[in-house]
C-alpha cells in the first residue's frame, strides 16, 4: 500500500505463473507456482492438467505446484515398471514386504510431489488392487488442498513424511495397504464420503488431531508402531479400529464418535488415553487388550459399551456421571428436593 499526499493506493500485482526445474537432494523438480492477485479467470486459464504432471513424473522429475487448479485424472499405474533392487530399498518396511509378497516391479515417483493448496478436480489413484506397489521416495504434501474426487493412494509406500494437514477429501480417501516409514500428518484434515486405512503400516508417528471423518472411516487391521494421535478428531458415521495394533501411545482425547465404533480384538501396548472420549453410539471392546495405562477419565458412554472378555478401568455409574446432561438431571432434581424440603419445614 502506498500514499500520496493522504490518497491511498493499493498495489496490484497481475496473476502470474512461477516455474523452476531446481535441483533438490539430486533429483529434478518441475515447479509451478500460482502468484500475484489471481481471479478464479486467471486460475482456469493458468490451469494444469494431470496428464503434464504424470509426463513429468513419467520423466523421473519431481512436481511442487502451489495455488493451481488440476483438471483431469491422474493415474499413477501408467507410471513405468522398474525392477526392484533390495539392496537399493533403505526402508526396512518396504524390503520385508516385497520378500514376503515376491516383488519384483514397482512403479516409483523419484522425486517429491507436493501439491499445496491446489484444487484437484479429477482422481488420484494408483489402481493397485493386490500386488505390486508405489514407491515415493520424495516427501508429500497436500497441506491445504481440495479433492473433488477421489484420492486414492493404496499400496503406496511413502519413504519421507506425508502431509496432508487442512486437506478436504470430498469423497473416498483410501490408503489402503500404505506403508508410512516417515511421520504422517493428517491434522485438521477433512476426510469425505469414506476412509480406508485398511491393514496400513505407521512406521513412525501419525497425528489425525482435530481431523473430522465425515462418512465410514475403516482402520481395520492397522499397524501404528510409534505414537498415534486422535485427539479431538470427530467421526460422524460408523468407525472402525477392530485388529488394530498400537505399539506406541495412542491418544482419542476429547475425540467424539457419532455413531458405533469397534476396538475388537485391538491391542493396545502402550498407555491409551480416551480422556473426555464421547461415545454416541456403541462402542465394542470386545476382546481387545490393555497392556499399559489405559486412561479413561470422563469419558461418556451414551450406550452401554461391550467389553466382553476385558477390564477397562473404569466405573460405569461414575463415568455416567461425567455426562453434563445427567449432571444438569440430577441438579434440578436436588433443587426440586431441596424446594420440597424447605416447603414441609415451613408447614
Amino acid at each position: 500500500m502506498l500514499l500520496w499526499g493522504g490518497m491511498t493506493s493499493l498495489v496490484f500485482t497481475p496473476c502470474y505463473m512461477e516455474e523452476d526445474d531446481r535441483d533438490e537432494n539430486g533429483a529434478l523438480v518441475w515447479t509451478r507456482h500460482l502468484a500475484g492477485s489471481c481471479s478464479d479467470n486467471d486460475r482456469e486459464a493458468l490451469a494444469i492438467p494431470a496428464a503434464t504432471i504424470l509426463t513429468v513424473l513419467q520423466s523421473g522429475r519431481g512436481v511442487d505446484l502451489e495455488g493451481v487448479i488440476v483438471t483431469g485424472d491422474l493415474q499413477l499405474d501408467q507410471l513405468a515398471f522398474e525392477t526392484v533392487v533390495l539392496d537399493r530399498i533403505p526402508s526396512s518396511l518396504a524390503k520385508r514386504a516385497f520378500i514376503r509378497e515376491k516383488v519384483e516391479a514397482i512403479r516409483v515417483i523419484h522425486g517429491p510431489l507436493r501439491m499445496r493448496n491446489v484444487q484437484v478436480r479429477g482422481i488420484i489413484t494408483t489402481n493397485i488392487m493386490s500386488r505390486g506397489y508405489l514407491l515415493i521416495k520424495g516427501p508429500v504434501d497436500m497441506s491445504g488442498t481440495s479433492f473433488d474426487r477421489s484420492v486414492d493412494f493404496s499400496r503406496s509406500i511413502f519413504l519421507d513424511t506425508v502431509n496432508f494437514s487442512e486437506a478436504a477429501i470430498r469423497h473416498e480417501g483410501f490408503f489402503i495397504h500404505a506403508l508410512f516409514d516417515a511421520e504422517a500428518n493428517f491434522e485438521k484434515t477433512a476426510f469425505g464420503t469414506h476412509s480406508r486405512f485398511h491393514q496400513a503400516i505407521f512406521g513412525h508417528p501419525v497425528t489425525f488431531t482435530r481431523a473430522g471423518f465425515n462418512g465410514l472411516a475403516e482402520f481395520l487391521e492397522v499397524t501404528f508402531q510409534q505414537e498415534a494421535g486422535f485427539s479431538r478428531t470427530r467421526f460422524t458415521q460408523g468407525t472402525g479400529f477392530s485388529g488394530s495394533w498400537f505399539q506406541g501411545i495412542l491418544d482419542f482425547s476429547e475425540a467424539t464418535f457419532d455413531r458405533d465404533v469397534f476396538f475388537r480384538f485391538a491391542a493396545f501396548d502402550n498407555d491409551a488415553y480416551f480422556r473426555r472420549t464421547r461415545f454416541h453410539g456403541e462402542a465394542d471392546f470386545t476382546e481387545a487388550t490393555f497392556h499399559g495405562k489405559s486412561d479413561f477419565t470422563k469419558v461418556v458412554f451414551d450406550v452401554p459399551p461391550h467389553i466382553t472378555g476385558i477390564e477397562i478401568p473404569y466405573n460405569s455409574a461414575l463415568v455416567g456421571l461425567q455426562d453434563p446432561r445427567i449432571q444438569a438431571g440430577l441438579f434440578a432434581l436436588l433443587a426440586v428436593f431441596l424446594a420440597l424440603v424447605l416447603f414441609l419445614r415451613k408447614k
